[in-house]
């Protein structure tokens, strides 16, 4: 295991442990925040079947949630327009609250400070990533933060 692994690690262990710098929602809190059916950006977004992003774009779609993908790599995901990054997104198709973002930890800082700049509420990152860094960028702006969940997970699991 390198350092990198190990630093992953022990992200993901203050975040179950609650040791993290910066606070995170809760379940009733990301409750509350599924039952308004928020917008959300999914940065990230695949046009390949079987890939996470691809199929998490989709069950958001199903359960009502206006979701759009956020990808350089696809001009079309799942039927829907993509846009290269998020700031084309906004100025398409409007203000996200939430920016569900699937992209390595080590991207996710940028990915915070495009939430910060788009007006983003809230910067999701998805199932496996902790990024701190990228947490404290969207706190320090006002924004809610969430890692390591699932949202389509969430939606289910929370009966939203």
């Amino acid at each position: 295991m390198d350092r990198a692994d190990r630093a992953r690690i022990a992200a993901l262990l203050d975040l179950q442990e609650g040791h993290g710098p910066v606070p995170v929602l809760d379940d009733a809190a990301i409750a509350a925040l599924l039952r308004s059916r928020p917008r959300v950006a999914v940065v990230g977004a695949s046009d390949r079947p079987g890939r996470p992003s691809r199929e998490v774009f989709l069950a958001l779609r199903r359960g009502g949630i206006d979701a759009v993908p956020v990808t350089p790599r696809f001009a079309v995901v799942g039927g829907a327009t993509a846009y290269p990054d998020l700031a084309a997104a906004v100025a398409a198709t409007g203000a996200f609250e939430v920016v569900d973002v699937f992209r390595r930890s080590e991207k996710c800082p940028a990915h915070a400070q495009e939430a910060v700049a788009a007006g983003a509420r809230v910067l999701w990152l998805q199932l496996g990533i902790v990024s701190w860094e990228a947490a404290r960028i969207a706190a320090a702006a006002g924004l809610s933060v969430v890692m390591d969940r699932c949202l389509s997970v969430e939606l289910g699991r929370l009966r939203t």
